[in-house]
């Protein structure tokens, strides 16, 4: 029996959705690093979820020890990580009792 799998560079967009709503906002450098794909692609494919509407973007600037890095910080729209649980909203109590 053959299996099939992707050609190499093909982007899985699960892996970076379900790694953004795990680890909640990243850099795009982060992305790559957990999902061992190369940051070439990584920022092509969350350009494509972008205008997609899958995730929000910005452009973003850090310093780490001094060393300027440039990229995209990313967020995943749609329900809230486990990380990071939404507070349910506590029910109204009835006026009368």
């Amino acid at each position: 029996m053959q299996s099939f799998s992707q050609p190499e560079g093909v982007l899985k967009v699960p892996e970076i959705l379900n790694c953004l709503r795990n680890l909640g906002q990243q850099m795009d450098s982060e992305i790559a690093a957990a999902t061992g794909i190369p940051l070439a692609d990584v920022r092509r494919r969350l350009l494509e979820l972008s205008t997609k509407g899958g995730i929000m973007t910005c452009r973003a600037t850090r310093f780490i020890d001094g060393q300027k890095i440039e990229g995209m910080l990313c967020r995943a729209i749609g329900p809230a990580s486990s990380l990071n649980p939404v507070r349910a909203a506590k029910p109204k109590k009835n006026c009368r009792g």
